[in-house]
């Protein structure tokens, strides 16, 4: 059946009083803490009628109610306002993350201030090279035999390779074959890049033939072979911050998972751009997640998503604020990322 606009600012309350104060909520205290005009009575009513359709529960008997993972997926989807960020909020994410002097500390910022910001486990992933673009290469060289390949990719993210020449090459020739891979490679997308190096190979002239070669084994390793992907954590701690109805009394299931690092790519890293990505509880395909509730988003230059970052806690938690600050903070690293 459909909720009339009081039941749900009831669930609504019941909402937000459990993330609050962590105990099951009464129909008397809902009426002394929330503007609701009507009775303990009809409250008591409303209740029941949320029970029914299992949107909370009486975790024991004597007790108030607790949402379901069905209740705060209404709540999210229907009855949460997210919360705008303060202006001091604001000035702190920004002072943290300004301060960043490349990519790992980017990262290593963010992580830690989505964890102190939202008080639960904060993921971020890597910049994943297979979305990203080619923003400049440089070639320098060691010994006339030898160089050192250096990618710079739209992320910021910075790959190096040796590669030994065939024969003796000269200053003029390292500057023509930088001059021909900038050409042909920046600006375009990593995973597009094979056909365009074989190219190099074939447009080459025949003196540059040989270098460019054996440059094109190793720009392919560069652009293309790396396929690792990297996440950083922080704040599990908090995760024993909670009542005794959060996990269901046992950490551990949620501690082996994030042990994981493909089970957190998969959570964390298919997201799509401009897009906040809310899991309740049993919606979790991973069953050791199934008491927990994830919020993530992408993040990138721009529109380019190059990964994903976000927020892992109790069922319990605050989405309209950790979707805010999740979002925020997302938005302030994807310009950080196109200034850079």
């Amino acid at each position: 059946m459909a909720l009339d606009e009081r039941k749900l600012e009831v669930l609504r309350a019941i909402v937000e009083d459990y993330v609050a104060t962590q105990e099951p909520v009464g129909s008397k205290a809902l009426v002394e803490r929330h503007n609701l005009r009507v009775s303990p009575a009809t409250v008591r009513n409303d209740m029941a009628v949320l029970e029914e359709e299992g949107y909370i529960r009486q975790p024991h008997t004597s007790a108030g109610r607790v949402p379901t993972d069905a209740g705060y997926r209404l709540f999210v989807d229907k009855l949460s306002r997210v919360k705008p960020l303060t202006q001091a909020e604001r000035r702190a994410i920004e002072r943290f993350l300004i301060g960043a002097v490349d990519l790992d500390d980017v990262v290593h910022r963010t992580v830690r201030l989505l964890a102190q910001l939202t008080r639960q486990v904060a993921v971020v992933q890597y910049p994943s090279l297979s979305r990203a673009s080619v923003r400049h290469f440089e070639l320098v060289p060691i010994s006339t035999t030898r160089l050192m390949v250096v990618m710079i990719a739209e992320t910021g993210r910075v790959e190096q390779r040796l590669v030994d020449l065939p024969g003796p090459t000269l200053a003029d020739e390292v500057t023509e074959l930088r001059r021909l891979i900038n050409e042909k490679l920046v600006g375009k997308r990593l995973v597009d890049t094979p056909p365009l190096v074989q190219a190099l190979v074939e447009e080459a002239a025949p003196s540059l033939r040989p270098p460019m070669t054996a440059l094109s084994t190793v720009l392919l390793e560069t652009l293309v072979e790396r396929s690792e992907e990297r996440i950083a954590l922080a704040g599990t701690a908090n995760l024993a911050r909670g009542g005794l109805l959060d996990f269901q009394g046992s950490l551990r299931p949620i501690l082996e998972a994030l042990e994981e690092e493909v089970i957190l790519l998969k959570l964390f890293g298919e997201v799509e751009p401009s897009m906040t990505r809310v899991r309740i509880g049993d919606e979790n395909e991973i069953e050791d997640l199934r008491t927990a509730s994830i919020v993530a988003t992408g993040y990138g230059p721009g529109t380019m998503v190059v990964g994903g970052m976000g927020v892992l806690g109790p069922t319990r938690m605050d989405y309209p604020g950790n979707i805010a600050t999740v979002r925020a903070v997302a938005r302030y690293v994807g310009d950080l990322l196109a200034q850079s």
